[in-house]
């Protein structure tokens, strides 16, 4: 079976250089990572190849989710390879709670294009080492990732739009 392979792109009105600050300032990925009615309560970043970014993200009604990538390879400006995974508070990776065959890592590889004044962002995910079952699973999901990305997304959107207006001013 080919491993299966989720991607999902997005134009953001913003200079590249803004939009990788946005995923690599621990500030800036505070004020808008995670799926939408999450917000961060704790978020450490270790931006190294071999280092972690661990986050605690929690809901309005206050469900807590965890999480963590891996570094692999970054670029800046232009790319960012992770390992990424659902993990407890102490960062040890876990199995998501939703679906006990759901990949326990991602490799997941995000990059950063200009394009027509603005720059465009491509994520690509893939199950890391998963079981036939898994990739399955996962490839199930696709439609639940688009929306739960382009929540994720949004957000990034509205926090780009934001810091644009108050630079212009």
């Amino acid at each position: 079976m080919t491993e299966p392979e989720f991607v999902i792109k997005r134009v953001f009105d913003a200079p590249r250089e803004w939009v990788y600050k946005a995923w690599t300032e621990p500030d800036r990925l505070a004020r808008w990572w995670g799926p939408r009615g999450f917000s961060i309560m704790r978020a450490q970043l270790d931006l190294r190849p071999g280092g972690v970014f661990h986050y605690g993200l929690v809901s309005q009604t206050g469900q807590e989710m965890w999480g963590r990538f891996l570094f692999r390879e970054i670029v800046p400006n232009e790319r960012l390879e992770y390992i990424s995974s659902f993990s407890d508070a102490a960062g040890r990776v876990m199995r998501y709670p939703g679906h006990e065959e759901w990949p326990l890592e991602i490799l997941s590889i995000v990059m950063f294009r200009d394009t027509n004044g603005g720059t465009m962002l491509t994520l690509n995910a893939t199950p890391w080492q998963a079981s036939e079952a898994e990739q399955k699973v996962f490839e199930a999901g696709f439609k639940s990732m688009e929306g739960g990305f382009g929540g994720t997304f949004d957000q990034l959107d509205a926090y780009l739009s934001s810091t644009m207006k108050e630079h212009r001013s």
